[in-house]
């Protein structure tokens, strides 16, 4: 009984010594990111709205809004309103202290250039979910941001398109470079959106002025076609379509494509059969948090769901952009679309720096 004591008493002693097995350690980062997202959920949930200043039409705001909604249970307060009215908006109101704004969905330029860093929260201490913090789900492995405080972020940066014809009055392959549109036989018969005034018109010039193969003196050549400037997008694509001008530069690429799947006759040259391409833009693709706003939580649980793949397919599925998320499908835009490395980007803080100098120019060129 004695050596049955004393061999008990040591397999117990054993056992009890023993290390016991370490469970593996959670991936790094997860514990903190799951438990930081269910937080700020929680909150968000609480705070039960998000209030959205986005581009404006019913295809983007459903795309915008529904699926959100249905996920979360989270109320988007949707506004579709193009920036150079809601800055001012902004700025009446926040003058008598209201801060009424979640989020930015919309356009560049140079006014909220100068806005960016008084209205918006910067945006990376805002994202949290492993799927969007994952640089390489990103063209460049990089986030892509406006200014250099990273608030506003470029989420649908695309090639755009910049002539237009009508298929019966001219050829896409009539152009082989911009400057067959100094073609003598083009004279008067070239209508553009006015590049005196904020607008896609304002962006082919800066691409122009910008681009090392035309610049200053393609400008004046161009000006001496004798070109009609117009300031409406519909107006402008219409006087084509109806045939009172064969060539359209610089208006709404997607007025043109939704002209075009109505039946208009008006066609866009592809920029990868022009010598100089074509600028890179993300028209209404850029994404920013305002600072101070009043339903913080829901703001960040919305831009981790639009940046995230699920957020951004309906956005593009709506919009026909190309996603700078490289798992989001590019099926929804027109192949011309996708980014060429290299092409001229008129939507920095460098291609506003020249607008000044370009607004002389135009003068110049064009009268004011």
């Amino acid at each position: 009984m004695l050596r049955v004591a004393i061999l008990w008493s040591i397999v117990v002693l054993s056992a009890a010594c023993a290390s016991p097995t370490a469970a593996p350690p959670p991936a790094s980062g997860t514990t903190q990111t799951v438990s930081e997202w269910d937080q700020v959920l929680e909150a968000a949930k609480r705070e039960g709205k998000v209030v959205v200043a986005g581009p404006a039409g019913a295809d983007r705001k459903d795309a915008l809004t529904q699926d959100f909604e249905s996920r979360y249970g989270i109320t988007v307060e949707y506004a579709g309103i193009p920036i150079r009215e809601l800055l001012p908006r902004v700025h009446a109101e926040r003058g008598s202290n209201q801060y009424l704004w979640d989020i930015y969905i919309g356009g560049t330029g140079t006014d909220l250039a100068e806005a960016v860093p008084t209205i918006f929260d910067p945006l990376e201490p805002a994202l949290i979910r492993p799927e969007v913090k994952d640089l390489k789900q990103w063209r460049g492995d990089a986030y892509e941001f406006f200014d250099e405080g990273r608030r506003l972020m470029v989420m649908t940066p695309f090639q755009r398109g910049i002539i237009f014809v009508n298929p019966s009055l001219a050829s896409p392959d009539d152009f082989k470079s911009y400057r067959d549109l100094l073609d003598p036989k083009w004279r008067g018969k070239i209508v553009s959106d006015d590049p005196r005034t904020a607008g896609p018109g304002q962006a082919t010039f800066t691409y122009f002025y910008m681009h090392p193969e035309l610049g200053p003196d393609f400008i004046r050549a161009l000006g001496r076609q004798e070109l009609s400037l117009l300031r409406d997008y519909g107006q402008e694509v219409d006087a084509v379509g109806q045939g009172r001008y064969p060539v359209l530069i610089g208006t709404s690429d997607a007025i043109v494509e939704q002209r075009m799947k109505q039946g208009v006759p008006i066609a866009i040259v592809d920029p990868r059969q022009l010598r100089e391409g074509s600028d890179l833009s993300p028209a209404a693709g850029n994404v920013a948090i305002f600072n101070r706003a009043p339903n913080p939580n829901a703001a960040k649980v919305y831009v981790n769901w639009l940046l995230s793949k699920e957020g951004q397919t309906p956005f593009i599925q709506a919009t026909g952009y190309i996603s700078s998320r490289l798992d989001v499908t590019t099926e929804y835009a027109l192949p011309w679309r996708v980014p060429i490395p290299g092409a001229v980007k008129t939507y920095t803080m460098q291609a506003f720096e020249t607008i000044p100098a370009l607004n002389a120019l135009l003068e110049e060129v064009f009268g004011r």
